[in-house]
């Protein structure tokens, strides 16, 4: 793994010495001012050596149980605070979950993940759970829960029914956190994912860009995250589908340069992850997209809608891979 002082940048040409233990804040926001070019270039060495840079993981990603989150997320059209479009529904029947699913492997899919819109489960509903993911397991594929805050032994017990990965996003670095949601402490999501890893379960944390944090705030989230020890299996990174009812639906767009320096950076940071090109696909044209997957993006959402909101559709993408020549891995 390798480092940037903030008085190196680095050029195509120049080695870069090897980094120390940990990330530090301004080593990261370094990343982000190097010219664009040098910082591309960097972050596909860095994909080329640990990645086939031809080849994309698709995930497919439904919302189990929608509505109704007693949380106040700023930017989710699923909290009960937020007058939106979204209706709160009942957690899904296993047969439902497991129809998606053969359909999902059908069309390509490698990994099923599913959602559910509580502040934390509780143990009625997390038998149902288990249950979705032995079964979803038995038909090949990974599976990837998203539930909000564990309890005490629920990651153990989702351990015990196979499942692959828990995902529990940081959304962005400690500091910002409290302008986001107040419901919760970043230090609570924190706790989760070392519940998570505890447990033995892969860990998938990433964040959102657009929230109208700034650049530190955002190489801050970068450097929490390639510091967790190990970092996350995989990295989503999203950016802000701004809903309308919610507190955050009228906040100014990020600039796409941004987000492609923010997925470099987390390729540099944490050279092993998959890095997802996640929420936000629908809005980027294809020169966008493609310019993510240099930066070091190897993953995304493989389906017409992510929990509430929409997605590029398989076709779309299958297209878009046909252009660029990507493979499926």
């Amino acid at each position: 793994m390798n480092t940037i002082s903030p008085a190196v940048a680095l050029t195509p040409d120049t080695p870069a010495p090897v980094r120390s233990a940990k990330w530090t804040v301004s080593q990261v926001e370094a990343l982000y001012q190097m010219p664009l070019m040098d910082l591309l270039f960097r972050a596909q060495q860095v994909h080329r050596e640990n990645f086939d840079p031809n080849e994309v993981q698709r995930s497919t990603l439904i919302s189990i149980k929608t509505g109704g989150c007693s949380e106040d997320c700023s930017y989710c059209s699923q909290s009960a605070r937020y007058k939106t479009e979204t209706e709160r529904e009942a957690l899904m029947q296993v047969e439902d979950v497991l129809a998606a699913a053969r359909e999902a492997k059908a069309k390509g899919a490698s990994r099923f993940c599913m959602g559910a819109a509580w502040r934390g489960p509780k143990e009625k509903e997390l038998e149902v759970v288990t249950q979705m993911i032995r079964e979803v397991k038995s038909l090949g594929l990974e599976t990837c829960v998203t539930l909000g805050m564990l309890k005490e032994g629920q990651a153990d017990q989702l351990k015990e029914a196979g499942l692959d990965y828990y995902n529990h996003n940081l959304d962005t670095d400690a500091e910002f956190y409290g302008q986001v949601i107040t419901t919760h402490k970043h230090a609570d999501r924190v706790d989760t994912i070392s519940q998570v890893r505890h447990a033995g379960i892969k860990v998938c944390s990433g964040g959102i860009l657009g929230m109208g944090e700034s650049r530190r705030n955002r190489a801050a989230m970068v450097a929490q995250l390639a510091n967790l020890n190990p970092p996350p299996e995989s990295v989503p990174i999203n950016n802000l589908v701004s809903i309308p009812g919610t507190p955050l639906a009228k906040t100014e767009q990020i600039d796409n340069f941004e987000f492609v320096r923010t997925i470099a950076a987390a390729r540099i940071t944490m050279p092993t992850s998959f890095v997802r090109l996640s929420a936000g696909r629908e809005a980027m044209g294809d020169e966008m997209q493609a310019l993510c997957f240099f930066a070091g993006a190897n993953s995304i959402f493989y389906c017409d809608k992510l929990l509430t909101t929409s997605n590029p559709g398989i076709d779309r993408d299958q297209a878009l891979f046909d252009k660029l020549g990507l493979r499926p891995i």
